[in-house]
């Protein structure tokens, strides 16, 4: 059947996108859910069933197994609920306002679908007709979950450990493939090994001799080599990636992984011409380990998807990626922030969302995973925290303890930002005798970070009208810097018209295109990272520096040239971003000038060092 729409929608926070496919997945439109926060999930489950009248039987944590169980059932629901509210559209009326009406209006224009239906009307068919053709057409959303690879915790039982596969995120696949799901799980956050190995015990992983898997592998990567690597790896296991997701480094919202220079554009390019290698590679690699356990080898190679997200926001954009790096499907996240029928964001972050300036939008250090964290000012998250400061009480009393990781003062892992961690470190800071202003800025590290467990599903327990008692009203929302040009709340209708180019909802003129954006950004962290070494550039440094600085400079010559020959896009801004990318480069080779110089710099301090040891 062909695919509804060219969007799909990422995971957004822990909350945000938690009942997405219950609200799009009967349009066509595919989202992700984050199964991260069992406890979360728990709660919108006993929302749902209570607002729906549906029966609910708790799954507390004295059942066995209760993180996976509860995490199928969450997952069964949504499933129930979307595919209930598609068969109800396939066979509502054609009248305004109706929910097939809805479908087809929000189809791109050019959709194989929308002109079927317009060459089906030309034959003036009867209601029975238009039925019998929508169920045949009509595709329903994927139900997609997600996974960070490295939020994975130990979990104990009456003080003791518990095996391996009671992990947050073994217990996260378990949970997907027990579930009636068939769709993706989508991988992110880098590599885990020992992960991707549970993932052979469940059938739902495997393809049949016709080529369907009913539980696919997304992998969230940065870069071609990162994909090949990956990729190999789970074909050796008999494990397919049907998709690979190309998200931009820093211009996406929530963690950010910033390559080293390597900007969006010749990434995707990349992938473009070296699909069909990989593809072909990975695939022999998978037929050997298939055959090695007496598997089903399938008798064709493959489908694999390449897609992109990550500072997307104009059709031009959307079509580009589509037309010129014939990518599967685009991401679009952070603009969907402001669409009530899609996402779960509580009016005050709206608010706060609606009126964000690129100021107000940056790159933080509140993680507790010592990862960049795209954040917004002024959330309600960061008021409690502050006030906690004030008070002189810093730090989170941990209620979820799911990144717990910090072995630095206890034998038992804990989060860096608890109550508990934050004390311990501030006594340590306090010993050390250091100046004022020095003192100020290791003081204002400790205490940045926040807590995410908590604040990143608030707004999704606000919405949802679950129980509360642990998050009240203190959310954290984690947008791209895309929000700064999306300025109002908009119907989901609305927001597809933007996608398609069917309307513009951004008033502002002055938004720069994604791939200026990125590489702003992208020099923006290198000079961070510089001025990071000034006071001690070693060789590790100098050689990560020099590498970074080149490779966004052939960063910027590949955009000159596509931007150049460009002849049906980005026609009215050509010359705009031309000049732009020249400013780039110039702002570029200084910095590379001042990199050189500070290696020279480096080199003289440790000559005369040696000369005064000498003497």
């Amino acid at each position: 059947m062909v695919k509804a729409h060219s969007l799909h929608i990422p995971v957004m926070g822990l909350g945000f996108t938690m009942d997405s496919p219950a609200k799009v997945a009967q349009y066509g439109i595919s989202s992700v859910i984050s199964i991260g926060d069992d406890i979360l999930i728990e709660k919108m489950r006993k929302a749902y069933c209570e607002r729906l009248k549906l029966p609910y039987e708790e799954i507390n944590t004295k059942i066995e197994d209760y993180r996976a169980k509860r995490i199928t059932a969450y997952l069964n629901l949504m499933n129930d609920l979307a595919t209930q509210r598609f068969e109800e559209l396939k066979g509502s009326t054609l009248e305004a306002g109706s929910e097939m009406k809805k479908y087809l209006d929000m189809l791109p224009d050019a959709s194989v679908i929308k002109k079927e239906f317009v060459s089906l009307m030309e034959k003036v068919p009867s209601f029975d007709d238009i039925k019998s053709w929508a169920k045949d057409s009509f595709t329903m959303g994927s139900i997609d979950v997600n996974i960070m690879t490295k939020v994975d915790q130990v979990n104990y039982k009456n003080g003791e450990k518990l095996p391996i596969e009671y992990n947050d995120a073994f217990a996260g696949i378990r949970g997907f493939a027990n579930s009636d799901l068939a769709s993706s799980l989508v991988f992110s956050a880098g590599m885990n090994p020992r992960l991707y190995g549970y993932a052979e015990e469940f059938d739902g992983f495997y393809p049949t001799v016709g080529g369907f898997i009913k539980k696919k592998i997304v992998l969230k990567v940065s870069d071609f080599r990162s994909a090949i690597i990956q990729g190999k790896f789970l074909a050796k296991k008999g494990l397919w990636v049907s998709e690979f997701r190309i998200e931009s480094g820093l211009n996406c919202g929530g963690h950010a992984f910033a390559t080293d220079g390597f900007l969006l554009g010749p990434i995707l390019e990349e992938f473009k011409n070296r699909k069909e290698e990989l593809r072909n590679e990975v695939f022999d690699i998978l037929k050997v380990a298939l055959a090695k356990k007496e598997r089903v080898i399938p008798t064709e190679v493959l489908e694999l998807k390449i897609t992109a997200q990550g500072g997307v926001g104009t059709a031009e954009e959307h079509e580009f990626l589509l037309d010129h790096y014939q990518v599967d499907s685009v991401g679009w996240g952070t603009p969907f922030l402001l669409v009530p029928e899609a996402t779960l964001v509580d009016d005050v972050t709206m608010d706060l969302l609606a009126s964000a300036k690129e100021d107000d939008l940056y790159l933080s250090g509140i993680s507790p995973l010592g990862i960049p964290f795209n954040s917004l000012r002024g959330n309600t998250k960061d008021a409690e925290k502050q006030a906690l400061i004030d008070a002189g009480r810093p730090g989170s009393p941990c209620p979820r303890r799911f990144l717990t990781y910090n072995t630095e003062f206890t034998e038992k892992p804990i989060c860096a930002a608890s109550r508990q961690y934050q004390k311990l470190k501030i006594a340590e800071l306090d010993s050390q005798g250091l100046e004022k202003n020095k003192y100020d800025i290791a003081y204002s590290k400790i205490v940045e970070k926040s807590c995410l467990c908590v604040g990143l599903g608030t707004s999704a327990v606000m919405v949802a009208g679950a129980e509360n008692t642990v998050e009240k009203e203190a959310v954290l929302v984690c947008p791209g810097p895309n929000m700064a040009y999306f300025h109002k709340r908009v119907s989901l209708a609305e927001m597809m018209g933007h996608v398609y180019g069917r309307n513009n909802i951004i008033s502002r003129t002055d938004r720069p295109n994604m791939y200026i954006k990125e590489l702003k950004m992208y020099i923006d962290y290198l000079k961070g990272q510089i001025e990071e070494s000034r006071d001690s550039m070693n060789k590790k440094q100098e050689k990560y520096l020099t590498r970074f600085v080149g490779n966004m400079k052939e960063g910027v010559q590949y955009y000159q040239n596509l931007f150049s020959e460009a002849k049906y896009k980005f026609t009215e801004t050509k010359e705009r971003i031309l000049t732009e990318l020249d400013l780039s480069d110039s702002i570029l080779s200084l910095l590379s000038l001042e990199i050189n110089q500070m290696v020279e710099l480096s080199k003289k301090k440790a000559d005369t060092q040696v000369e005064v040891a000498a003497k």
